[in-house]
C-alpha cells in the first residue's frame, strides 16, 4: 500500500489521538539547534513543529493534510524521495516516524540531506520495538508488515552522515499516541479508535485484532495482564526502540 494510500484510509482521526508530547517534542526541538527555517518531511498533522522556526510541511495525503490546524505551517503535498526544493533550501531537515512508511527510504534520506544542512529523523530500532507486549503477547502479525521492515538505524544514520543517536524515552503518559503510547495503558488499546491511529494495527485484518482485543480485555479484566507486567506498573519511561537520529544545523 503506498504511503499517501496508507494515511488516507488510516488517518481520519489523527487529530485527536496523535498530538505531540511535550517531552518528545522538546527533544526534537533541541536538536534542531539553531536552525531558523526546517521542512518536516512526511509531516502529517503538524505534529512537533514549532512555531518559533519557520517551517515547511511535506505530506503526501490529503486527509492528513486536511486536518493540520489553522495557521499551521504550509505544506506541500509531495513524497520523500522527490522533494520539491533546490539544494541546500532549509537550515534542517525534521522526519518524525515516518520513514518506515517511504516507499524507498534511501532516496528519500538523500533528498533530506540534498535539501538541508541539519537533519533529525526520529525512527526506530524494530528488534526493540518488537519487545512490546502488545506484539509479544497478542499481535506478533503486525512485526511482519511491510512497515515494520524500517532501515536500521545505523544505515540511516550512515545515510545522513548523523553526528549522533539519542534514545527517545516513552513517558507512562504519553500523549502521542503511537503504538508504544500506552505501554502502561493497556485498555487504551481497547479502543477502535486509538488502534486506526496505529499505522500497524490499523493494517492488520480487523477482524483478527478486534478477536486479540478480546483475550486482552479478559486478561485485563481477570487480572492476568496485572500480574504479568506488574513491574511496568513501577515505571515511568520505557525504551520502545525510538531512537533520533541527529545531524546538527551549521
Amino acid at each position: 500500500m503506498a504511503w499517501e494510500a496508507t494515511y488516507d484510509t488510516i488517518g481520519w482521526d489523527y487529530v485527536r489521538h496523535r498530538r505531540p508530547d511535550p517531552r518528545i517534542g522538546a527533544q526534537i526541538d533541541s536538536a534542531l539547534g539553531n536552525a531558523e527555517t526546517v521542512v518536516n518531511v512526511g509531516a502529517g498533522t503538524g505534529s512537533y513543529e514549532t512555531g518559533h522556526r519557520r517551517v515547511v510541511a511535506v505530506e503526501p495525503s490529503a486527509v492528513m493534510v486536511a486536518q493540520r490546524p489553522v495557521g499551521a505551517a504550509p505544506a506541500v503535498r509531495a513524497l520523500a524521495g522527490a522533494l520539491p526544493f533546490a539544494d541546500g533550501t532549509f537550515d534542517a531537515a525534521m522526519a518524525i516516524l515516518t520513514v518506515h512508511h517511504w516507499p524507498d527510504a534511501a532516496a528519500g534520506l538523500a533528498e533530506l540531506r540534498r535539501v538541508a544542512g541539519g537533519i533529525v529523523v526520529l525512527t526506530f530500532d524494530a528488534a526493540v520495538h518488537a519487545e512490546h507486549w502488545l506484539y509479544q503477547e497478542y499481535l506478533p502479525e503486525t512485526t511482519a508488515l511491510d512497515t515494520w521492515r524500517t532501515p536500521p538505524v545505523g544505515e540511516v544514520a550512515d545515510a545522513v552522515n548523523a553526528e549522533r543517536v539519542e534514545v527517545v524515552p516513552i513517558p507512562a503518559d504519553c500523549v502521542d499516541g503511537f503504538n508504544w503510547a500506552y505501554w502502561r495503558r493497556p485498555e487504551a488499546y481497547l479502543d477502535p479508535d486509538v488502534r486506526a491511529c496505529i499505522s500497524g494495527l490499523a493494517q492488520l485484518p480487523s477482524e483478527l485484532v478486534a478477536e486479540r482485543m478480546e483475550q486482552l480485555a479478559t486478561d485485563l479484566a481477570d487480572g492476568t495482564w496485572h500480574d504479568r507486567h506488574r513491574e511496568l506498573t513501577r515505571l515511568d519511561v520505557v525504551d520502545g526502540g525510538f531512537r533520533l537520529v541527529v545531524r546538527p544545523p551549521g
